[in-house]
């Protein structure tokens, strides 16, 4: 996902993306502990997510 995808979206858009993103981190984390994890390029593209998506809105929050 790309940081000018982001910015075009609502403040409550990325809130509920930022929830369904950490509900993936958790069931990532859950599949590392328990070694069923097939693909753990997974885990670096949702955490990076993650802080682009709480990056955009910080930037918003700062227009304000």
């Amino acid at each position: 996902m790309k940081a000018s995808e982001l910015k075009a979206k609502s403040a409550a858009d990325l809130q509920s993306e930022l929830l369904s993103l950490t509900k993936a981190r958790f069931g990532l984390r859950m599949q590392a502990a328990t070694q069923q994890m097939t693909n753990t390029s997974e885990m670096r593209k949702v955490r990076r997510d993650i802080a682009r998506i709480k990056t955009v809105l910080t930037q918003k929050d700062a227009k304000k």
